[in-house]
């Protein structure tokens, strides 16, 4: 499938592509502005008009049911009040949304020295096209290097990466492994070897765009700057559905959510398709981020969230870069989607579990934003487990409730692809849509039994 991939670049966001958005700009500019005024107007309607529905046509039929029946009260009650709360951090995040700008990109003339790490196992070619987007950035040659660390592959990933290396050998260094250690062993070893003052991840399946390294560099201006999350869109998202709704997945997750993390500067996960990070931050929490453990046992996923974490808890800020865009290749099958949502979620608990102790570190408006934003985000996960339990009572005393609560669902998947359509004018928002259903049907089960297994080891990666 990867090596069928390859090509498919520049018909989705290539290079090319990317010069063609920036033609016409003044008056793209103010087509742009006039579409984005657009979308803001139809999302604060939308999340009022949402609100009002369910307040009037569901909250009032379960606190009835709720009033009959005491056992249930607690829980009615609780999972109203976090509806009420939810709709209160959408509107947080959305001003956030509004209001988050990238940061200028560094400038050719003073760009600081700065590292490329590509870890690989058996990605075969497409290593080699990873590797040739970093060579052809638009960035200073004399101030860049490529570092390549092959993980052991039993594949033909090593030759791919030995033909890069003959092919740049001023830039390119192959490195690797004698057997399979894990990526956070194989970033690690890049690490250890990068000269420069900006270390930059790039997964060896993913592709940047020329200005993505610029883009990168433009935020360390900053001292208080320890990482810089870049911009994941889906690389193969004309091969299949799941692609397809990934895509619009990806587009909430860093133009809406990330963007919206920034304005706080608390970004709590940076990816390792496309982070940069500051080399003496870096080095500062290494031996730690290398030698972690969790509940007795050597953690070997969850790698870029975890180095997050120990950034922002020795006092350094993350920020996104909507300008710095990187195209990754995501699973196009239900199985090896579940592995990759099972690997993250796993992260998630062990890193939110983290971040509880780490945020009383943080300054204080960031404290406050993160603390309302992660208690009300988490919160929802014991109320839908629980709210499982009262749900078959109210639709037993009040059936046609199921009819506005499947509106519901789709009206909120609806009002939160809004978002999408400010980055991408495209009839495939409705793809979120269908993903909201998906998620709810088919992969409702993966994050308990994330938590179930949290201290299991498998990489799930192929």
């Amino acid at each position: 499938m990867r090596t069928a991939q390859i090509g498919q670049y520049a018909a989705h966001g290539g290079p090319a592509a990317a010069a063609q958005r920036g033609a016409g700009l003044p008056e793209a500019d103010q087509a742009c502005g006039l579409w984005n005024y657009m979308v803001y107007a139809l999302l604060m309607l939308g999340i009022a008009a949402i609100a009002y529905f369910q307040f009037r046509a569901i909250v009032p039929r379960v606190l009835e049911v709720a009033a009959r029946r005491h056992g249930i009260q607690v829980l009615a009650y609780i999972g109203v009040t976090w509806m009420a709360l939810g709709v209160l951090l959408v509107i947080v995040r959305t001003i956030l949304w509004i209001v988050y700008r990238p940061s200028p990109a560094a400038a050719s003339e003073t760009a600081p020295h700065l590292t490329v790490i590509i870890p690989a196992y058996n990605e075969g070619a497409m290593v080699l096209q990873s590797i040739e987007s970093a060579v052809n950035a638009d960035y200073p040659r004399d101030r860049l290097e490529v570092l390549v660390v092959d993980d052991g592959s039993k594949d033909d990933t090593w030759n791919y990466i030995l033909e890069a290396a003959r092919r740049h050998p001023s830039m390119v260094t192959a490195m690797r492994h004698d057997r399979n250690r894990g990526k956070r062993e194989a970033l690690a070893l890049g690490f250890s070897r990068a000269r420069g003052e900006i270390l930059v991840t790039i997964d060896s399946d993913s592709v940047i765009e020329r200005g993505a390294l610029l883009a990168l560099a433009g935020p360390f201006r900053d001292a208080r700057v320890g990482a810089v999350a870049g911009k994941v869109l889906v690389y193969n998202r004309a091969h299949g559905v799941i692609p397809r709704m990934l895509h619009v997945r990806f587009i909430l997750s860093f133009d809406m959510l990330r963007a919206a993390e920034s304005v706080y500067r608390n970004v709590y996960c940076c990816p390792g398709a496309l982070t940069a990070y500051r080399a003496t931050a870096l080095r500062g929490v290494l031996e730690r981020w290398k030698c972690q453990e969790f509940l007795g046992l050597r953690c070997t996923f969850g790698e870029d969230r975890a180095m997050t974490n120990y950034l922002l808890g020795d006092g350094y800020d993350s920020v996104y870069q909507r300008t710095a865009v990187v195209h990754t290749v995501v699973p196009n099958e239900y199985g090896k989607l579940c592995k990759m949502l099972l690997r993250w979620d796993r992260s998630y608990v062990r890193e939110e579990i983290r971040f509880a102790r780490i945020v009383w570190t943080r300054p204080w408006p960031t404290r406050a934003l993160a603390v309302f934003d992660r208690s009300i985000t988490n919160a929802r996960i014991p109320i839908y487990w629980s709210s499982l339990a009262v749900l078959p009572v109210v639709i037993a005393v009040h059936p046609r409730i199921v009819g506005p609560m499947v509106i519901a669902t789709g009206a909120l998947s609806f009002i939160q692809v809004l978002y999408y359509l400010r980055s991408e004018r495209s009839l495939n928002f409705a793809y979120g849509v269908l993903y909201a259903y998906y998620s709810s049907f088919a992969l409702f089960w993966i994050f308990p039994y994330a938590v179930a297994t949290v201290r299991a080891r498998g990489w799930l990666t192929r």
